[in-house]
């Protein structure tokens, strides 16, 4: 599988990152490796808490949170997922796979030898934490769900499926605002396709418009900077654009089956979770009441509605975040 690594020198003047690096290597399921970095703050007795990002962040997400979260002496272990901050990231579109993730972040916490896991998934660490749960139940001890779902497809009757799918191939390549504004007007309940198509067909994809405060307004410019640094260009963002495509929501998407079936793990889950989204997130808004509804350990918890965070509570809301899963830790002792 060939990959880039994004130089040394992008990393030199991240605002508030003041981590060492760690790395592990990973197959790349082709009969190579890949090399993951990732995080490792705390004591090595705490609990583990692994801390999941999503797109198109990376784990500078958590620069805030884990400060809190070590203080409370927890273990924080943040990995950049492939294709993501100071991973390696293959340059073909076709190695990002929903599969391939979960492998390769299955394999990170296999190689760590991590165990009594809480797992705090946002985005697509959502989406790929809960499936690497669902695929090694022993591992994890308890789960929060922060802005995040596991879809399993729209539920479209047959007959409307086709034009669905013209609706799809028909939405532009917007720029940034403009696709914002259009996903967010858009009545039919297909507004994320315009997500889609801009990540996947948009010449000037750049990560420092996507990241935004819970208003809408951007970070400082320091910080838009640090999430930019693991792409100097097009060629290191082929896992970024890749990733809404792959989202399960047309009923052709390949990834269904293994959704539902993690669906079927998570439906028996006695341990604990809670979910944490914020109030104003346009992405994943109502997620939070389907694993309240649907996941035994999740009756009972302490469910909160964060204020304000926006998608990427972890960076304007870690206090709150932070509060939330050290709460939850010692109300639920392993």
């Amino acid at each position: 599988m060939e990959f880039v690594r994004t130089p040394e020198q992008c990393f030199d003047n991240l605002y508030n990152y003041p981590f060492e690096p760690n790395y592990t290597e990973v197959s790349d399921l082709e009969g190579g490796v890949l090399r993951m970095h990732y995080l490792d703050e705390g004591p090595r007795d705490g609990e583990v808490v692994l801390c999941m990002h999503g797109q198109p962040s990376w784990s500078y997400l958590y620069r805030n949170m884990i400060p809190i979260l070590t203080k409370a002496g927890l273990r924080c272990i943040a990995p950049d997922l492939v294709g993501f901050g100071k991973s390696d990231k293959p340059t073909s579109i076709d190695n990002y796979t929903y599969a391939n993730h979960v492998a390769w972040v299955g394999e990170l916490v296999k190689n760590l030898s991590l165990s009594n896991i809480t797992i705090i998934g946002q985005d697509w660490g959502g989406l790929i934490g809960l499936r690497v749960v669902a695929e090694n139940p022993e591992l994890f001890a308890r789960i929060v769900c922060a802005n995040t779902a596991l879809p399993t497809g729209f539920p479209i009757p047959e007959e409307m499926q086709q034009a669905v799918y013209d609706k799809f191939d028909q939405t532009p390549a917007l720029p940034p605002r403009e696709m914002m504004k259009a996903m967010a007007s858009d009545a039919s309940g297909m507004g994320f396709f315009y997500w889609v198509k801009h990540c996947a067909e948009y010449p000037d994809f750049d990560v420092t418009q996507i990241i935004q405060k819970g208003d809408g307004s951007p970070f400082p410019e320091a910080v838009r900077n640090s999430y930019a640094a693991p792409f100097p260009d097009d060629s290191y963002m082929a896992g970024a654009r890749k990733f809404p495509t792959l989202v399960p929501i047309l009923p052709n998407n390949v990834a269904i089956p293994d959704n539902k079936a993690a669906w079927k793990v998570l439906s028996q889950w006695q341990k604990p979770f809670i979910t944490a989204n914020s109030d104003n997130d346009p992405v994943t808004a109502g997620s939070d009441k389907v694993f309240q509804e649907r996941v035994p350990g999740a009756k009972g918890q302490k469910h909160v509605t964060i204020n304000g965070g926006g998608h990427f509570l972890q960076d304007e809301r870690a206090q709150q975040l932070s509060d939330v899963v050290i709460n939850f830790i010692e109300d639920n002792p392993v």
